[in-house]
């Protein structure tokens, strides 16, 4: 069931990017079996609690109903990010960065190692980032020995592009 959205909620949804890894992929769709695997118990919860009668003052009715909605929820927008994914194909072409690679880059004394993936799986932290991210989007087609010049919130600095794989 669809539940309409609000107003504060119009406009506030951001686009999911749908590139995945197929990793990524089948992990949505192990998430999902367990969810639907669960949905069967809330919703017996959901039908115990009611046949305690008045559903205004029945907090274990609410709760049950309530966890259902979440669940069924989550439910849809895993169904919805596993239609709408698109696989990222392992990289053949090592020769130019693109969505899949993994860049090295190189500054004065700095040497930073990046994989260019979806914003689903965009880690910083971990060294993935999203493609399109100031610095992602800097390295997307560009070739080793490439310079690119990546704007922090600080400073601006220049990178030398030194491996891709």
């Amino acid at each position: 069931m669809q539940v309409p959205k609000r107003k504060s909620e119009q406009g506030t949804q951001r686009e999911v990017d749908p590139h995945i890894t197929q990793e990524k992929f089948d992990e949505l769709k192990a998430s999902l079996g367990r969810m639907m695997a669960s949905r069967p118990r809330l919703a017996k919860d959901v039908q115990t609690y009611a046949a305690n009668g008045d559903f205004s003052e029945n907090a274990e009715y609410q709760i049950a109903k309530g966890k259902l909605r979440g669940l069924n929820r989550r439910i849809d927008e895993t169904k919805d990010k596993i239609h709408s994914a698109i696989i990222i194909k392992p990289k053949t072409d090592s020769d130019i960065a693109g969505l899949g690679s993994t860049v090295t880059i190189k500054s004065d004394s700095t040497q930073k190692t990046y994989q260019i993936l979806g914003s689903q799986q965009a880690c910083p932290e971990q060294g993935i980032i999203s493609q399109n991210s100031p610095i992602g989007a800097q390295l997307i087609g560009k070739r080793v020995g490439e310079s690119v010049k990546i704007k922090t919130r600080t400073a601006e600095k220049e990178y030398t592009i030194i491996g891709i794989a």
